[in-house]
């Protein structure tokens, strides 16, 4: 062939020849063309989503759920941000299958769990953060990538608070839900602060643990405060038993007291008021009060001396027939 006789019509015509094109060839290009134009033209926001529209990368405005326009081949672009859904992101942990029976996966995750308290113990948090979307525009222009910026924000916070408080206070706070109420805090200040966009919803721990390597020591620490908290409860139950009796006994002892000394108290009283009489009596008849005296005291001490018997001494030969002990008693 003579290229330099060849003319551009015959080079269609030949590949038209060879192409074997249809003669509607032009309208299919047209209506593959207006399809291509119409796929990026319209755009669909479902109801959970909101639009975020730029124009040359600037951002332009926000459009609602349904079908929205927008200009085509690069020069508008929309993204579709989820707006109530709650994402989530664990950390120390992760879950494979959710459900009533949850699967976890086996992979260690120590780098991410393992921290120091404020006491220099070593502990293992498992925790997870929910979070939403509340600014669109902020999430999608303010930072570059969004979920590795919010699980540093969330592992730095956290390794913080934890570097606050002791070992035992990191239980306790964890349990009361005061460490999640300041973790979450912390991380929606430091959030704003850089205008991502985001709302922390909860932190959640799965589990606040001391690390293996020291796992046997916290179990021997835990038992050694379960028998002192014991041992104390035993001792305040033996106090709340014997103090009682001890202040009865006491009490007791005091009122005996008491009574004794009233008792000796009031008959001194009357030996004083009854010398005090006879005193009076002796001085008005010395006589008479002597020998009343004399009697009284006779009499007081014969009472004493048992059955008497008088034996004339001038009889011989006495038979003791009389058993004087058995009679006496």
């Amino acid at each position: 062939m003579d290229f330099e006789r060849v003319k551009p019509d015959d080079i269609i015509s030949f590949g038209k020849e060879k192409l074997k094109l249809p003669k509607n060839f032009p309208l299919i290009v047209i209506a593959i063309v207006i399809l291509i134009i119409a796929f990026n033209i319209f755009y669909t926001i479902e109801p959970y989503e909101v639009g975020v529209v730029t124009r040359f990368g600037k951002f332009l405005k926000i459009t609602n759920p349904g079908l929205n326009f927008k200009l085509p081949f690069g020069i508008e672009k929309a993204y579709k941000v989820n707006v109530e859904r709650k994402f989530r992101e664990e950390f120390g942990y992760r879950t494979l299958e959710p459900g009533v029976k949850t699967r976890y996966s086996k992979k260690s995750f120590e780098y991410e769990s393992l921290m120091l308290t404020g006491d220099l113990n070593v502990i293992e948090i498992e925790w997870s953060v929910q979070y939403k979307i509340k600014d669109p525009v902020k999430f999608i222009f303010n930072v570059r990538n969004q979920r590795k910026t919010l699980r540093d924000t969330s592992e730095a916070v956290m390794r913080e608070v934890v570097g606050d408080y002791s070992f035992t206070n990191v239980l306790t706070e964890r349990m009361e839900l005061g460490l999640s109420i300041l973790v979450k805090t912390k991380m929606q200040e430091i959030l704003d602060f850089y205008g991502t966009g985001i709302q922390i919803v909860t932190i959640e721990f799965q589990g606040v643990m001391p690390s293996v390597s020291v796992q046997s020591a916290f179990n021997e620490e835990n038992e050694a405060q379960q028998e002192k908290e014991t041992m104390i409860n035993r001792a305040w139950q033996v106090y709340n038993q014997k103090i009682p009796e001890a202040r009865g006994e006491a009490e007791k002892i005091l009122s005996e007291a008491e009574g004794y000394a009233a008792e000796i108290v009031n008959k001194a009283q009357g030996d004083a008021e009854r010398f005090m009489q006879v005193l009076s009596a002796y001085k008005k008849a010395k006589e008479v009060t002597k020998k009343r005296i004399y009697l009284d005291t006779l009499k007081e001490v014969v009472q004493k001396t048992g059955k008497i018997y008088v034996i004339d001494p001038e009889v011989k030969g006495l038979v003791p027939l009389l058993n004087l002990e058995k009679n006496e008693q």
